[in-house]
């Protein structure tokens, strides 16, 4: 059976249903063990896999919070407003 394309795996609901600093933190913790070497091939590479989909998830809560930031702007008549922050 073939495999999806890499990125195109839904992220499972285990890691859905963290939080950002939840994600980063196993996220963080798997580095570490890559970085050791400890891990087997196998484990090696079931370790990435669940690195990538939690970096993943950790890219989509940051997209979502930069979309929800607003700046509070001050029109021309000295009326306050918001309008959608550029962090680019």
């Amino acid at each position: 059976m073939a495999q999806a394309p890499p990125g195109t795996d839904a992220i499972p609901p285990d890691i859905a249903g963290m939080s950002f600093e939840q994600a980063l933190a196993e996220l963080e913790a798997i580095v570490q063990k890559l970085e050791g070497g400890a891990a087997s091939l196998e484990a090696s590479i079931d370790l990435y896999g669940r690195g990538s989909l939690l970096r993943r998830h950790c890219e989509a809560k940051l997209k979502a919070a930069q979309e929800r930031v607003e700046k509070i702007v001050v029109g021309e008549a000295g009326a306050i407003g918001a309008e959608p922050a550029s962090l680019d």
